[in-house]
């Protein structure tokens, strides 16, 4: 008897060890986790650089700063801002849709002053219907503004 109340108490002792050491590791692990993501948000917001050096904060912009920093961009470049292949591609199919007979050729310089001449055209027309947006009291470009803008040009 005295063996099976040893073996109880081994058994329930085993229990209670298993059932706090379980408890003790996820107390153990929880606080492990917490402590490391405190200390990883503590380490990003002091500005430590992270490992392939960049900064650890990242600055969120106000709204409408990505789109400032994107005009004045584009304003700065000279570049084209339509791809070249897909425009030339659209150029091709329209040509090939109003003579159909013939097969037209293009040099390169022509599409490129062609694309030069329709980005013109696209921004002036932009600018117009910002200003009748404007003049609407709005800040979005809607299509009525287009419209009011090509029709007061003339197009």
């Amino acid at each position: 008897m005295a063996a099976q109340s040893g073996f109880r108490s081994l058994a329930s002792g085993a229990s209670s060890l298993s059932a706090r050491s379980g408890s003790g590791r996820r107390a153990k692990y929880g606080r492990m986790l917490s402590s490391g993501v405190q200390s990883l948000r503590k380490r990003r917001k002091s500005g430590t650089p992270r490992r392939n050096g960049a900064p650890g904060v990242v600055q969120r912009l106000r709204p409408g700063e990505r789109a400032l920093k994107e005009i004045k961009r584009y304003q700065k470049s000279t570049n084209l801002l339509i791809q070249k292949l897909p425009f030339a591609r659209v150029v091709k199919e329209e040509t090939e849709r109003y003579t159909q007979s013939q097969e037209f050729r293009w040099q390169s310089e022509a599409l490129t002053a062609l694309q030069e001449a329709a980005e013109a055209y696209l921004v002036s027309v932009f600018q117009d219907a910002n200003l009748c947006a404007l003049h609407a009291k709005r800040v979005t470009l809607m299509v009525r503004d287009i419209q009011l803008a090509r029709r007061i040009r003339g197009d």
